[in-house]
């Protein structure tokens, strides 16, 4: 007898407002079709189970980033070759030249300094009481922050939450948050090519020292511009997201924010509880490059495209119980995917780690309850954020 395998199909549009602005439905439906789901309206499979997506983000060789990771074959071809849209062995050798300055030691050095400057900010915003906790809180920081490390030119620090947004935006289909963001994008890449030219970075900075690698012949100079796009894109916009997700879950679970006062050493797994339910980035795609059987039966066919979402798998009932919920003593939580796993896993994630506990820390130790008024969610292709979110700090 021959057994006919019904190919999981969907034709939800995960790119409208409407999931964009209220995703986890759509995504539970998708877990709920199969192991992997063919998305009719965009021509891809879409995976949104844990174990599928943990799987092929441990399998490059079937699950290929070399030819870009959005869902646009146009962006795809502008953006391969950095760190993110590469295979090894290419990944291997630019990754090795980004990660050393973000290895656990490297980072160490930082420490009392990103702590001094979260100590000046919660100060500050305690002080003022109400304030937008989107722009004066999570999007300060990490702005304060990431061009000093850099080595950014100083004068051009007011373009790079917009050069961030358009260049995740571009990781989308070809819709039109997509292709507004085209002028934005060419922008970053004439500055970027200009910066790599003159190499005008601080020295002693992490863009003067991916310019030393450049000079002692470990990365071609034409990478140079793509290495520092790397460095400043990934770096921004979901630091961000985490941030501002934090005060709006704090403020929505305030038994957690009580939990997180009585107990400071709660504060590392309260941000991995953090991006677990609200995933900065919802997920990469991928291209399959032989035919590939899913332990369901469902086979994904060389030269398709595959969608990773994180976001999804972050929240599926098989690994995580009650996966909805807000829960900072999570016993399981660190094995969430919000940041990737396996070799593309995100290699930014300790500077944001390191970050957002400094900020934790800071206002558990002087806020007593985080009050937050109506949030207002952004319309992005690839970042779960927060355009504005009213707080108030009350000690």
């Amino acid at each position: 007898m021959t057994v006919t395998t019904v190919t999981p199909t969907s034709d939800v549009d995960l790119y409208s407002d409407e999931s964009v602005l209220a995703p986890y439905d759509n995504y539970r439906a998708l877990r709920s079709l199969g192991s992997a789901v063919w998305l009719s309206r965009y021509q891809v499979w879409a995976m949104a189970r844990y174990a599928e997506v943990y799987a092929a983000l441990h399998d490059y060789e079937t699950f290929s980033s070399g030819s870009g990771v959005g869902l646009s074959e146009e962006l795809n071809r502008v953006m391969a070759g950095g760190t993110i849209g590469s295979d090894p062995p290419d990944h291997d050798r630019l990754r090795r030249v980004i990660g050393r300055q973000l290895t656990p030691k490297a980072l160490r050095q930082h420490h009392d300094h990103v702590q001094h400057k979260a100590k000046v900010l919660v100060e500050e915003l305690v002080e003022r009481g109400s304030f937008d906790a989107v722009p004066e809180f999570a999007q300060k920081f990490p702005v304060s922050m990431v061009p000093d490390l850099l080595g950014w030119p100083e004068d051009e620090t007011g373009n790079l939450l917009a050069w961030a947004s358009a260049g995740f935006n571009a990781l989308g289909p070809m819709n039109e948050r997509t292709t507004s963001g085209f002028p934005v994008l060419q922008g970053l890449w004439e500055f970027l090519d200009q910066l790599a030219t003159s190499r005008n970075l601080r020295p002693d900075s992490w863009g003067a020292n991916l310019v030393a690698a450049v000079d002692s012949g470990e990365v071609e100079a034409s990478k140079l511009s793509v290495l520092l796009g790397d460095f400043l894109v990934p770096s921004l916009d979901t630091t961000v997201s985490a941030l501002a997700s934090a005060i709006w879950l704090f403020g929505h679970n305030p038994e957690q924010w009580r939990k997180i006062r009585a107990d400071p050493s709660l504060i590392t797994a309260a941000f991995n509880e953090v991006v677990r339910l609200e995933t900065p980035a919802r997920g990469f795609c991928r291209l399959v490059t032989k035919d590939h059987e899913l332990p369901d039966g469902t086979t994904l066919q060389a030269g398709s495209r595959l969608f990773l979402l994180y976001a999804a798998a972050n929240r599926d009932e098989r690994v995580f119980t009650d996966p909805d919920a807000f829960d900072v003593t999570r016993h399981n939580v660190a094995s969430h995917l919000a940041f990737g796993h396996g070799i593309h896993g995100c290699v930014g994630q300790g500077l944001a780690r390191l970050e957002a506990h400094a900020l934790l820390r800071e206002l558990a130790a002087r806020v007593e309850h985080i009050e937050v008024g109506e949030a207002t969610w952004r319309r992005h292709n690839t970042i779960r954020g927060l355009a504005a979110l009213p707080t108030t700090l009350h000690t």
